[in-house]
């Protein structure tokens, strides 16, 4: 009887020791990869003084100016096609870190194309990282599906392009709904730097 106690016990050590050494590894592998998926903070970037004053200083594609086409939505369909109205802020956003833009005009266009509404009675100066914005409030649904906005803006220096881009927003319903569209450019003044080294 003792041996036969012996023999199942060796037995069940045989199977069960194994299961037990995998799931302690399992285990630690588990752990090992929540490790890699969590969150740390942004990671110091050792570089010289001269390097850093290059990356602050240099502007990526360098433009003086440009005209740019922002898509928006005063309003957008749902169900059977009912319009659903929207509230849209157009915000411009000067990226330069050095230099101010002004933005010389920001006409609005309906669907159709018809321009509804021309918002700067005179240009606007952005400092550098200044924002300005501009309301279309929910009520106006001149625009309709189709609006859109063209911005003008030009810099004394060549600057790194700004963002511009219409944000579309409604709470009114249970569930709310918001987007954001960003805008292209349609016309271009390069750095006269940029042209001078291209016709070389």
């Amino acid at each position: 009887m003792r041996q036969f106690k012996l023999l199942i016990g060796g037995v069940v050590a045989l199977f069960v020791v194994p299961l037990i050494i995998y799931a302690i590894y399992m285990e630690q592998r588990l752990g090992a990869f929540e490790d890699t998926l969590r969150h740390r903070g942004p990671q110091t970037l050792q570089v010289d003084e001269i390097t850093r004053g290059d990356l602050f200083h240099l502007a990526a594609n360098p433009v003086e100016g440009q005209v740019v086409y922002v898509p928006a939505y005063s309003h957008i369909y749902h169900g059977d096609g009912d319009p659903y109205l929207l509230t849209i802020t157009l915000s411009v956003r000067n990226t330069s870190m050095d230099d101010e833009i002004v933005v010389k005009s920001v006409r609005y266009f309906d669907t159709n194309g018809k321009e509804v509404k021309s918002y700067l009675e005179k240009p606007v100066r952005l400092p550098a990282l200044g924002t300005t914005e501009v309301l279309v409030e929910r009520d106006d649904a001149s625009g309709g599906s189709g609006a859109n906005f063209l911005v003008q803006w030009y810099a004394n220096n060549p600057v790194t392009e700004p963002i511009i881009e219409a944000v579309m927003i409604d709470t009114n319903s249970q569930q709310g709904i918001s987007f954001a569209r960003r805008g292209s450019v349609i016309s271009e003044v390069v750095s006269r730097s940029q042209d001078t080294e291209s016709g070389q």
